[in-house]
């Protein structure tokens, strides 16, 4: 019987991968615990850390293409279930590599140059390692390689912003909103700024993306006139997706506001999830 022990240096690394590639916490997790007794019943592993990887990969690949189906039939924007870390807490994962917009971008992938990407990219993996692990030749992984970097050119942000910044952006955004200030509000917003919203056709929500600053604007008026405490909830600062969020206390429960910072100081997009499968296991401020 394989020690336990033995197992919790690779979850990290495997619960990171999962994630990425599902964009659910919940499925990671699930993943993870699959790889684990897969693993522990396994017999003449010589290495357990690429074993694992290889498990991992091939058991989100599987849960990706089923969860195509599904995607298609989504009512509204679909957006990845929030990951959340305490506010005080260092960043656990780097911010552009979970953002929720790279996360999006990661969706116009199919499932190999997502994998290839993500092993190579993001974690590191030599092409001759990501071969191993997908079980195709090199040549092939570089050109799933080439057709996802070409895909994903303008996905990570090209310049850096620290959290601070970041937290004093999102104290303007929700004061603006709540003092119902829409001049303060697209100062704060990128010109091509985007705001997407996901009830998954089980809470209220825009059933499309706001696209533009004005845009923007006119989706938070909106929202504000149809229910103007939605912005004056109990909140709680936390961090979503690698960058300062927070979690709002609505009338008719959790809501999720994540941020995406963009040039000048502003904010390029702003997700809100509100689909109530993807917050089961949030903790809500009183």
């Amino acid at each position: 019987m394989k020690d336990a022990a033995d197992f919790e240096p690779h979850r990290r690394r495997l619960q990171g991968l999962a994630y990425r590639m599902l964009g659910s916490v919940a499925e990671a997790e699930d993943v993870v615990q699959d790889a684990y007794l897969r693993w522990s019943q396994a017999e003449g592993v010589e290495d357990d850390g690429p074993w694992l990887v290889r498990v991992a990969t091939n058991l989100s690949l599987d849960r990706l293409r089923k969860d195509a189906v599904r995607k298609e039939a989504y009512r509204g924007p679909w957006l990845p279930e929030p990951l959340i870390e305490p506010l005080i807490d260092d960043p656990v994962e780097r911010a552009e590599e979970v953002s929720v917009a790279f996360l999006l971008a990661l969706e116009r992938l199919s499932p190999l140059e997502r994998a290839v990407f993500l092993l190579h990219e993001v974690f590191d993996e030599d092409y001759a390692q990501v071969a191993t692990t997908l079980g195709r030749n090199e040549a092939a992984v570089r050109q799933l390689a080439a057709r996802a970097r070409s895909h994903l050119k303008d996905a990570r942000p090209r310049f850096e912003v620290s959290q601070d910044e970041v937290q004093r952006l999102v104290g303007a955004f929700l004061s603006a909103v709540a003092s119902g200030d829409m001049t303060a509000l697209s100062e704060l917003l990128t010109e091509d700024a985007v705001m997407v919203t996901d009830g998954g056709g089980k809470r209220k929500a825009a059933l499309r993306p706001a696209i533009g600053r004005d845009d923007v604007v006119q989706m938070i008026k909106a929202l504000a006139w149809r229910n103007p405490d939605s912005f004056r909830a109990p909140l709680m600062p936390v961090r979503i997706n690698g960058y300062p969020g927070v979690i709002l206390a609505q009338y008719d429960g959790p809501t999720t506001l994540a941020f995406q910072p963009g040039a000048d100081g502003k904010l390029a997009g702003v997700y809100v999830v509100r689909n109530p499968d993807k917050l089961a296991h949030l903790i809500t401020p009183a």
